[in-house]
């Protein structure tokens, strides 16, 4: 029996230990080993019971029915029966090593790893945060689980059971594991490519968090059910006879109809901003077959006799997905309705259904199946909102195909660039990509890429340090090498500046300085142009060192090291010489809050970014640099649609008044939606006004404000 059809309704509906033993031996052979598990598990969660009032060990029994469902792996099924006495009883994982063997208590120890962290990390579900906490949880849970993917996937049967009984639960609960499931879990079965269970938990969690929207759903399909069931069945028989027609006999193929799934559906809804019956592909056939060539022979004449959306065809079988997902996707008209066809073979459909468990389940299933992308999430130090939006752009977007000019496939997240499929391709390659031919086209390095592009990368012979780049690549591995690259960047431009900033502020030679940084072995070094109090210290304990020697006292005497505070133009500067002006040069455009280094010149202190080619010259010439730093100030981002009348001068009234609220343009689109009477611009903007509503009452003032939001917030 495979995972699609496990009785979902009868696990839900087991509540004596007899009949979930019974159902467990109805998914795997009770061997001697197994029954042994069974019995320690019943003995060691004995007087233990669910807040449903059941005993206890009705959860394990049944996770292991589900996880035997899926796969015959006896060690995962084993763990499963055992995956909470660790935590929830008095039993040592050396116990479980003892009794049954290294694999068992490895997976036992993952899965009792995940349950600590996830206790640790999630915070009440009174707070605002929780969304942003689960995905913390969710990236330390990969790190305790890489080692083996079988953890993940007891895991995910365990979550699946701890829904279907989560009615047990206060609303308040019910509501906190919805939300880590939909957000944590789902995405981790859909990786995987277990379609069945990333079905079933996003759906079940979707009917505790968006109650009236689910309602609204089941509504629409109970009152539509018989026209929808006679479409499906006539759009059925039509291809059946079609098949049959042309040569295909009954054991060939099987035809299978499905509705779009409840959360699937609320998703395609809130993406387009559409209702339920403008949903395309609401209503879905899926035609199995016995062998690739034949599934593009039913291609051939499904596109001949109905007519095909050709925008909406996509090939997994040429080009299967990083999860070992291949079938054909297409959309069709037949009589008034859209349905989409799946075609596929009978063993794709079990690598569908079953994703990474039918490697264990089928031997021959699961051999495509990549597991790269739970590396590239295992990343350690960015702050908790970068990661949220790391996986959030991993897990949750569409694929697309793009090759390699020797025309290896590789999957990239829908809008990726092509810089991304640099780092796709290699770390190596992505640090150093210095240009790119899209479809044998000279095409820039920040472009779009599309399905079924075909890509080559040059290189150069060093890393390419693209800081500003960082916002507009979107997989979680590029950014987060390219952020690595520039952090690196950084320390080694601090380094070198802290040096000329002591020098100059103690009017000492250069390589004195750099020879009291090495002699003390200065950990710190790096920090001091960014920290005063710190660059103070070096000051004081070189002042202290110098001053034992009787030939550096008239010295001393007639140099005070004193830094004096500068406030200009929203810079401070601290120096022991007196600053007269600031100036910022042509060759770089710093804006608040980027960083920034700053030269001596003529009592003026000339401010560069800090990745400026000019700058980074005068740097290594050992120029005189000064201690530079922006004045503590906060400044929100802000992203605005309006729209404005096209009479002349309406727009430039509109930025005037901008500049005299202080709001600083990032960037600007225009023309969006254009007619003869309005039309639309959309701008990114900073503000140090906090207040979003304070805001939008001052520009209404002037113009109708479409859209406002902070885009700095995490929620965002």
């Amino acid at each position: 029996m495979s995972l699609s059809q496990v009785d979902i309704e009868k696990v839900k509906h087991l509540h004596d230990v007899d009949s979930a033993q019974e159902y467990l031996f109805s998914q795997i052979t009770p061997s001697d080993k197994l029954r042994e598990a069974l019995q320690y598990s019943k003995d060691a969660h004995k007087h233990q019971v669910r807040k449903s009032g059941q005993p206890y060990i009705i959860h394990p029994i049944l996770v292991a029915s589900i996880v035997s469902s899926i796969t015959d792996d006896e060690s995962m099924a084993i763990a499963a029966l055992l995956h909470d006495v660790v935590e929830d009883t008095d039993v040592s994982i050396e116990k479980v090593t003892e009794l049954f063997g290294a694999d068992v208590s490895h997976l036992v120890e993952g899965l009792t790893k995940i349950d600590s962290i996830r206790d640790s990390e999630l915070i009440p579900s009174t707070s605002n945060e929780r969304l942003i906490v689960s995905a913390l949880s969710f990236r330390k849970m990969l790190l305790a689980s890489i080692k083996d993917v079988r953890v993940l996937v007891v895991k995910l049967c365990d979550r699946l059971h701890n829904m279907l009984t989560l009615d047990a639960l206060p609303e308040h609960k019910q509501l906190r594991i919805a939300e880590e499931t939909l957000v944590v879990y789902a995405p981790i079965a859909h990786r995987l490519g277990i379609s069945f269970l990333k079905n079933i938990l996003e759906d079940t969690s979707f009917s505790y968090i968006f109650k009236e929207e689910k309602h609204h759903i089941d509504n629409y399909l109970d009152t539509n059910y018989h026209a929808i069931e006679m479409k499906l069945e006539e759009f059925k028989e039509s291809i059946h006879k079609l098949l049959s027609k042309n040569g295909f006999c009954e054991d060939d193929f099987e035809i299978l109809s499905r509705v779009k799934h409840r959360y699937s559906i609320y998703l395609k809804m809130q993406r387009k901003g559409i209702s339920i019956d403008e949903v395309l592909d609401l209503l879905a056939v899926r035609i199995l077959t016995t062998d690739p060539v034949k599934c593009y022979n039913i291609l051939g004449l499904i596109h001949l006799h109905f007519q095909p959306l050709s925008s909406r065809f996509k090939d997994y079988i040429a080009v299967a997905k990083d999860n070992g997902y291949q079938t054909i996707h297409t959309t069709v008209f037949y009589d008034t309705a859209i349905f989409e066809v799946q075609i596929r073979t009978f063993d794709m459909h079990k690598t569908a259904e079953l994703g990474v468990a039918a490697h264990w389940k089928y031997k021959s299933g699961g051999n495509n199946i990549k597991l790269d992308w739970l590396h590239n999430l295992g990343y350690q130090n960015e702050s908790v909102e970068d990661f949220y939006a790391l996986i959030k752009n991993d897990l949750y977007s569409e694929d697309i195909a793009v090759f390699s000019p020797r025309g290896e496939a590789f999957t990239l997240p829908r809008g990726a660039v092509v810089l991304d499929y640099a780092y796709t391709v290699h770390t190596e390659v992505g640090n150093s990509a210095k240009s790119a031919l899209v479809n044998k086209v000279k095409t820039p390095l920040l472009s779009e890429l599309h399905n079924g592009d075909i890509v080559k990368i040059n290189v150069e012979d060093e890393i390419i340090t693209r800081c500003s780049w960082i916002d507009a690549v979107k997989t979680s591995k590029a950014k987060t090498n390219m952020r690595l690259n520039c952090n690196a960047r950084v320390k080694d431009i601090n380094s070198k500046s802290s040096v000329n900033i002591v020098a100059t502020a103690m009017n000492l030679n250069h390589s004195r300085v750099e020879e009291w940084f090495e002699r003390h072995n200065y950990e710190k070094k790096a920090s001091v142009p960014v920290d005063i109090e710190l660059m103070r210290d070096v000051m004081h304990k070189y002042t202290i060192e110098i001053s034992k020697n009787s030939r550096f006292k008239r010295f001393l005497s007639r140099h005070r090291f004193k830094l004096k505070p500068y406030n200009i133009n929203g810079i401070e500067i601290y120096s022991t010489s007196h600053i007269g002006d600031i100036v910022f040069d042509y060759c770089c455009h710093p804006k608040s809050g980027d960083e920034i280094v700053a030269f001596l010149e003529k009592g003026k202190a000339h401010v560069h970014h800090k990745m400026c080619k000019s700058a980074i010259k005068k740097l290594e010439a050992n120029n005189s640099m000064l201690f530079v730093k922006w004045e503590q100030q906060n400044i929100y981002n802000y992203n605005l649609i309006i729209n404005f009348h096209s009479g002349k001068g309406t727009l430039a009234d509109f930025f005037s008044f901008l500049v005299k609220i202080n709001v600083d343009i990032n960037s600007i689109e225009l023309g969006k939606n254009k007619s003869e009477s309005s039309r639309y611009c959309e701008m990114e903007f900073e503000s140090k006004e906090a207040d979003i509503n304070s805001l939008r009452v001052k520009m209404e003032q002037k113009i109708k404000v479409i859209h406002l939001i902070r885009t700095d917030d995490a929620y965002r």
